[in-house]
């Protein structure tokens, strides 16, 4: 397998320091998430990052050169973007870093006016494109003139800025997962097999190596179906008809006391599982992931992914948790550097490799994989993207497939019970 270029551009080791200002007066150091300061990071053609930014208030502390607060993840056609002429914009891209006062909300007439401190902008260079890892700024800078002394230097901004390739491997499901598709490998305009996908809800044979997990339905007809989703089943197989990864149906998804959706307070889990290396025809556990439905304006879907521990009995490490819209669909990840802005200071393990993935290293893994899948009822070939630093071998790629089928099914099971699934063949002559 041959893996896409990607670049991962990297911002941390983020600290502040505003000369004669009060919030030099505590000599504790760096004030971690401090919540008085703020940045918002653009870089064109991509969503604005807000982040809370920390105070240092001893001239002699440095923010810890390791710590990452944002990242952008560029492939090819970014690239070209970025530097690209447009009617709407300059030939020029920078990567833009302004620092206000005040707290993220407070502006607009609602509470202390947001200030601005300052701005730091970075020009993207051809050495971008060039796929080796450079540093393109390390240490303090100067954004802004004195509020109260024009003459004096104002705030500093202390920070790394870092460029590393970070290639990836890139899959896409053929067709709608419930209609046993082939998973292709996308490099450029060559799609190229690698896997197939087997999709089946039958009633477990006593030979069947996945009984010892499976949740058999006793019948597959479309009023069971309006009750309960159980017993769905998806197998990866390689190029030479092996199964090589699952996922299936360990807790039903059925609708929670008092409403027709799979609820927060009782949802639906998968299983997902590879060979057991040391077994032949036995299967291994390798991660949980559960799935309900958040009502509200817009309905999503939430999915939180376990990792399930080797050696400690009844181990499990949250990993992902993520909402997609469930009309429109969207992406799920396992992306530490993500997990990280979105939960807080907290460490999420990350694997070295799906291999080693149950030994739950807790180690800078930044992003592991994605899974784009489309809303309910639509006809969804999820696009799946792996870090190949995360892949050792096509066993490695193939455990996340399965885990990409069971997200991409989640979004059918977690549908309101009022409305009835569609059959395969409906599926295939209504798209």
């Amino acid at each position: 397998m041959d893996p896409q270029a990607f670049i991962r551009l990297s911002i941390g080791s983020l600290g502040l320091r505003i000369p004669g200002s009060t919030l030099n007066s505590v000599k504790s150091g760096i004030q971690p998430f401090a919540s008085s300061c703020l940045c918002e990071i653009r870089l064109r053609g991509f969503p604005a990052q807000t982040l809370t930014i920390p105070l240092v208030s001893s001239p002699e502390a440095t923010p810890d050169c390791q710590s990452i607060a944002s990242s952008f993840y560029l492939e090819e056609s970014d690239l070209k973007a970025l530097t690209a002429t447009g009617c709407f914009y300059s030939s020029q891209a920078y990567l833009e870093i302004s620092v206000f006062t005040g707290r993220k909300g407070s502006h607009c007439g609602v509470g202390n006016k947001r200030q601005q401190l300052g701005t730091f902008k970075l020009e993207v260079s051809p050495e971008w494109g060039e796929g080796k890892p450079v540093i393109l700024y390390n240490g303090w800078i100067g954004i802004g003139k004195s509020k109260l002394d024009s003459g004096k230097p104002g705030a500093e901004l202390h920070l790394r800025v870092k460029l590393d390739p970070d290639p990836r491997y890139v899959f896409q499901f053929e067709d709608v997962t419930r209609l046993s598709p082939q998973i292709v490998q996308l490099q450029g305009s060559i799609r190229q097999p690698i896997f197939s996908c087997k999709f089946s809800q039958d009633r477990v044979t006593q030979v069947d190596p996945l009984s010892t997990y499976w949740s058999a339905t006793e019948g597959s007809d479309q009023e069971t179906e309006r009750r309960e989703r159980k017993g769905w089943k998806v197998k990866i197989h390689d190029l030479s008809g092996s199964a090589v990864a699952a996922a299936f149906i360990t807790t039903p998804f059925v609708p929670s006391n008092g409403c027709d959706w799979v609820a927060k307070s009782n949802p639906g889990a998968w299983v997902i599982v590879r060979p057991d290396p040391y077994r032949p025809e036995s299967w291994q556990p390798w991660g949980k992931l559960e799935a309900w439905r958040e009502r509200g304006m817009r309905d999503s879907i939430c999915c939180r992914f376990r990792l399930l521990s080797e050696g400690q009995e009844g181990g499990e490490f949250l990993v992902s948790e993520i909402n997609i819209n469930a009309e429109k669909g969207g992406e799920f990840f396992i992306d530490t550097d993500r997990q990280m802005r979105a939960s807080g200071p907290t460490p999420i393990p990350s694997p070295r490799s799906s291999g080693d993935f149950g030994g739950l290293s807790p180690v800078v893994g930044g992003f592991v994989m994605s899974c784009k899948v489309r809303g309910e009822g639509k006809n969804s070939k999820p696009l799946v993207q792996l870090a190949m630093r995360h892949v050792t071998c096509v066993e490695d790629a193939a455990i996340f497939m399965a885990l990409a089928a069971a997200v991409d099914l989640s979004i059918e099971a977690c549908r309101p019970f009022r409305r009835k699934i569609r059959r395969a063949s409906q599926m295939r002559h209504s798209w």
